[in-house]
């Protein structure tokens, strides 16, 4: 009997150990037993487990979840913000991982009343946001130490931006506009809170889109107003409406300065799209192409 307590007293402490609390952006403290099977409801985070060396412990993913190359052999639980707990919970997670404005809101509390500890990731569109997304997923998966070399690996990205800025300094700030697309019918202009505004601004360009907050529907009036000296999409964006040409026949665009010279830096969508490891490395890619190279453009990971 007293062997038995003793071993029971063992695991029992190894149990503990395994287990932690972390405070994600709810200001929620979510205890994790079990990082072993993980499902990540958010490219960017995807992007971040796998760097940070949990790749093999991620058993599903959303739609958005497509770097690195080996996260699209995973099977999607689809897209983040149009997700059910059935999907998710069919995948048997200890732990499930998303940005804080997933949707809808009724799925995390069906998957924690189901028992699996969510943590959610926040999504401010800056530098520090970055940081903050790398650190609440290293703490959820206990990879503290691998999370603080992300961050100082992003660090030493953005001092080579700024070296670069500061040799090829422009003499004055070129005014970009960030057009989110989803086909002609489905097209916005985004301002300020917008993450690839963010990442236009870290790149050292004006936001033309004065005034407007997050993402608005995108009208004549609005391109013309802003005199935008460049545009900035998504690749997949600008496929969905036909590539340049048919971004050219949008409302507006054709009058623009951007336009007039078919000043377009189209990027991927993760890259542009998502504060999180390669924020240093994005910027850089777009300032090139914004300021060092003419006409349309097209910039990769």
């Amino acid at each position: 009997m007293r062997r038995l307590l003793l071993l029971l007293g063992v695991f029992g402490a190894l149990a503990s150990a395994q287990s932690y609390r972390v405070v994600d952006a709810r200001g929620k403290v979510v205890e994790v037993r079990s990082v072993e099977r993980i499902v990540s409801l958010d490219g960017i985070t995807t992007e971040i487990l796998f760097a940070l060396g949990v790749g093999e412990k991620v058993v599903g993913r959303d739609d958005s979840s497509y770097y690195p190359p080996e996260a699209q052999r995973l099977p999607s639980v689809g897209y983040q913000f149009r997700l059910s707990a059935e999907g998710i919970l069919s995948l048997k997670p200890t732990l499930v991982i998303g940005r804080e404005d997933v949707r809808p809101k009724e799925v995390v509390e069906q998957l924690e009343r189901a028992g699996v500890a969510v943590v959610l990731v926040p999504t401010e569109p800056s530098v520090e946001g970055a940081k903050a997304k790398i650190r609440t997923v290293a703490q959820a998966v206990g990879r503290v130490e691998q999370g603080e070399a992300l961050v100082r690996a992003l660090e030493r990205d953005l001092l080579l931006l700024r070296a670069f800025q500061a040799q090829h300094a422009a003499k004055g700030k070129l005014r970009a506009l960030f057009l989110y697309l989803r086909g002609p019918g489905t097209t916005f202009v985004c301002g300020e809170g917008s993450t690839p505004v963010g990442v236009m601004e870290l790149a050292g360009l004006e936001n033309a889109a004065k005034g407007i907050r997050e993402c608005q529907p995108m009208t004549a009036e609005s391109v013309v107003a802003a005199r935008p000296e460049v545009i900035v999409v998504f690749k997949k964006g600008l496929e969905s409406v036909g590539g340049l040409e048919g971004l050219l026949k949008l409302p507006g665009v054709a009058q623009t300065p951007a336009g007039q010279k078919r000043k377009v830096v189209a990027m991927d969508d993760l890259y542009l799209g998502s504060f999180g490891p390669r924020a240093g490395r994005a910027a850089l890619d777009l300032f090139r192409a914004a300021y060092l190279q003419e006409g349309f453009v097209e910039v990769g990971p």
